[in-house]
């Protein structure tokens, strides 16, 4: 296919409904359990019953089968089901598979969702422990065997070479955190509710992996989010306003490793994430200056800054001034950073807050979203529209 086709799928699906858990350090119950919780409560959310459900999307890292959750909340058949790759990649392609499965006619409530117990099960940030004979695994094997065992020692070689490139200091990450903990300040649900940060608090965070601080790293989360995917035309008869799925994409960079990209020609910038921002501009026929809210996959504030200079908001090695001077409003829940650590997920339902109006931190007029998906990694993104 031609990377200047358009595609059809904009305006065929949406999202009717959104469901969370409670997130915390320690859930004490499964991610089974968890996965049940928020698909549930996005059912009820949508004014759906379980036996309307025929299709389900999860992530390849998810513990809780598809058909294992359909039987614990009561579901009957399902016509599709299906699995996407690359951690917090694969969250707005989740979306992107339901929908097509929508506008196809292979299904006609289309659940994804994502839990897990990240804090108190398998921890991410604890670094590799073990790697099974892979291709993806030789990868690994030309970064591992020095130290960079971790996500952030991986992200922190792009970080060195983004701060040499613009000859700027690791002081211009702190803007990111800045901006989410506000927001997540004011949200019941964010574990950093009633805790802003200042610049000067991020300066003074411990080092993880130079440049990145403390404060630069995501959030370790247990928790479930779950969101309802139907068609647009089904949405407009359900409890919500649907979120109508301008357009969905997911992309993968020349030379793209799983967050070990270190040999492609320039480090400064994210080239899978401007595959997904070519063709979600192409497809929806918006830009930057369309867009009113912001939702940017924030595991680690210097990749928030590349994906704005992706998307076209800011010039090269220009995003930390334009975060600081807030031009366009991000991450209005707080962020992986402030609210919680979902593989993204509970970016899309703030997404989708934000357009019905029910938002915490709500943007006055808000009708057109950006969401986006991990950064690193082959990578998804949406534009959510209110309908009409």
């Amino acid at each position: 296919m031609s990377a200047r086709t358009r595609d059809t799928l904009g305006g065929r699906a949406a999202i009717a409904g959104i469901g969370a858990t409670a997130f915390s350090k320690d859930s004490g119950c499964s991610e089974l359990r968890l996965a049940v919780e928020a698909v549930r409560a996005a059912l009820d959310d949508a004014g759906l019953a379980p036996a309307d459900v025929d299709g389900m999307v999860t992530f390849t890292m998810d513990t809780s089968p598809e058909i294992t959750v359909a039987q614990a909340c009561g579901m009957g058949e399902l016509s599709f089901f299906s699995r996407v790759h690359y951690g917090g990649g694969a969250a707005c392609a989740t979306v992107l598979q339901a929908a097509l499965a929508v506008a196809t006619g292979v299904a006609e409530v289309v659940v994804c969702y994502r839990a897990f117990n990240e804090r108190s099960g398998r921890r991410f940030g604890a670094g590799v422990q073990h790697r099974e004979p892979s291709a993806e695994g030789a990868a690994l094997g030309w970064v591992l065997p020095f130290g960079l065992l971790t996500p952030a020692s991986w992200v922190a070689m792009a970080a060195q070479r983004y701060l040499y490139a613009y000859g700027l200091t690791p002081e211009v990450f702190g803007h990111v955190a800045v901006v989410d903990r506000k927001y997540a300040a004011t949200n019941p649900a964010a574990y950093f509710h009633g805790r802003p940060l200042t610049l000067a608090e991020h300066a003074a965070s411990r080092w993880i992996v130079e440049p990145l601080r403390l404060l630069d790293c995501c959030q370790e989360t247990d928790g479930g989010q779950a969101v309802v995917v139907t068609s647009v035309e089904r949405a407009r008869d359900l409890r919500r306003p649907p979120a109508v799925i301008a357009a969905a994409a997911q992309g993968a960079g020349r030379a793209q490793e799983q967050m070990t990209s270190f040999y492609r020609d320039e480090l400064t910038g994210l080239p899978e994430m401007g595959v997904v921002a070519r063709r979600l501009w192409r497809s929806s026929g918006l830009g930057p200056a369309d867009i009113d809210v912001g939702i940017l996959y924030d595991h680690f504030t210097p990749f928030v800054l590349m994906q704005l200079e992706e998307f076209g908001f800011c010039g090269r090695g220009e995003a930390a001034g334009f975060v600081a001077d807030e031009r366009l409003p991000l991450n209005t829940h707080g962020g992986q950073l402030g609210e919680a650590y979902l593989h993204g997920m509970n970016g899309i339902a703030e997404a989708v807050r934000q357009l019905r109006g029910t938002a915490v931190n709500q943007i006055p007029g808000a009708s057109r979203t950006l969401v986006t998906a991990g950064t690193g990694v082959p990578t998804s993104g949406l534009v959510l529209t209110s309908d009409g």
